[in-house]
């Protein structure tokens, strides 16, 4: 199974449009999960119409139109790994132990709001992921994403795409 983990795409806010690496990787994508910031519905009907799955949420930059849409956090097994999708972890500090206790029930947490790419693996094994932002790096040298793939219940390949 092949994952897209998208965040913070701000779309039209900070760019008119995802870059067109972004749309390739969808069309490549059996999974596209996007861990919100998407500012507006239509990014998630034209993502949702692109992929045979989308996983999301919605963040702090999103009104109603998405809101009412998508759940703050989403939840699912894909291929027995447990994920859990939210925008918004806290500070970087203290991170890993709190979400372990937030999410004691997932493998796997995609998070975003800071546009800061992030891979770790929490004290009680919760594979921790931010795809940082593909329009609006802030201080990152680079917008991002990742993709990954799940094989036999097991993530792998897990690669964040400089664009």
């Amino acid at each position: 199974m092949r994952l897209l983990i998208l965040s913070d795409t701000h779309v039209p806010r900070k760019a008119a449009r995802l870059p067109d690496p972004v749309w390739r990787a969808v069309e490549a994508a059996d999974v596209v999960v996007h861990a919100g910031d998407w500012v507006e519905a239509d990014l998630v009907d034209r993502l949702d119409a692109a992929t045979p799955r989308l996983i999301g949420v919605y963040g702090n930059n999103d009104g109603p139109d998405v809101r009412e849409r998508l759940p703050e956090i989403a939840r699912a097994d894909l291929d027995g790994l447990r994920f859990a999708v939210v925008h918004e972890t806290g500070p970087a500090s203290g991170r890993e132990r709190r979400c372990d206790r937030a999410f004691p029930d997932a493998d796997v947490l995609v998070f975003g709001h800071s546009h800061i790419p992030w891979d770790s693996v929490t004290p009680a094994g919760l594979r921790l992921l931010n795809p940082g932002s593909p329009t609006d790096r802030r201080r990152q040298p680079a917008c991002t994403y990742l993709t990954a793939r799940i094989h036999h219940g097991t993530l792998t390949d897990v690669e964040l795409h400089p664009l």
